[in-house]
């Protein structure tokens, strides 16, 4: 079994999934996506223990939904969206709690005896904290679609077929995106 679904393709490990609801055909789809699912959930939680449950809680849904998959695009770009998307609800269900959250560990920041103290690399590191106060300030969909871009380094294109919105849709949202973090920047 295990030389088998090492040959076939995603996809038709899915399809052989649905047919059949084998949970070992399961397993080895898990063995095959849990690092870059897991790696998405801790894009949006910054956290081990966070990142490992969400990707369990994604896994768990993903088997229910798997037989919505049509083979209209790769598998694993479908993952990526159905991740996202999951992903996304949970920061919005619990928008209150992680921002506090964020803004506790942004806020342990060591204090440096003196400005003269401080070095270059400190002073980067108190604008990452910044730039992370102020992500965990926007909304989940502008802060996704960022994250998509700059940290996933997706194309436009790849961004288009995850969200199933046309290409200029995508380039506003980004721009916006971009407008919302700077405004918001500037005033902490």
């Amino acid at each position: 079994m295990k030389t088998l679904t090492a040959r076939i393709t995603d996809e038709e490990l899915v399809f052989e999934i649905v047919r059949t609801n084998n949970t070992e055909l399961f397993a080895t789809l898990y063995d095959r996506f849990s690092t870059v699912v897991y790696n998405k959930c801790y894009s949006f939680s910054k956290n081990r223990q966070e990142a490992e449950d969400l990707m369990q809680d994604v896994f768990v849904r993903l088997f229910v939904k798997l037989r919505t998959f049509k083979g209209n695009s790769k598998f694993s770009t479908w993952l990526y969206s159905f991740t996202y998307n999951f992903c996304v609800n949970y920061v919005q269900r619990d928008q209150h709690k992680k921002r506090e959250r964020v803004t506790v560990v942004t806020d342990q920041i060591k204090e440096e005896s003196s400005f003269e103290e401080i070095e270059d690399n400190s002073l980067f590191e108190l604008k990452s904290k910044k730039l992370v106060k102020v992500l965990a300030l926007i909304e989940p969909s502008d802060k996704m679609i960022l994250l998509m871009k700059y940290q996933d380094e997706k194309s436009i294109k790849e961004i288009k077929d995850i969200l199933n919105i046309g290409e200029s849709a995508v380039k506003m949202r980004i721009k916006r995106a971009k407008q919302k973090v700077i405004k918001l920047y500037e005033e902490l």
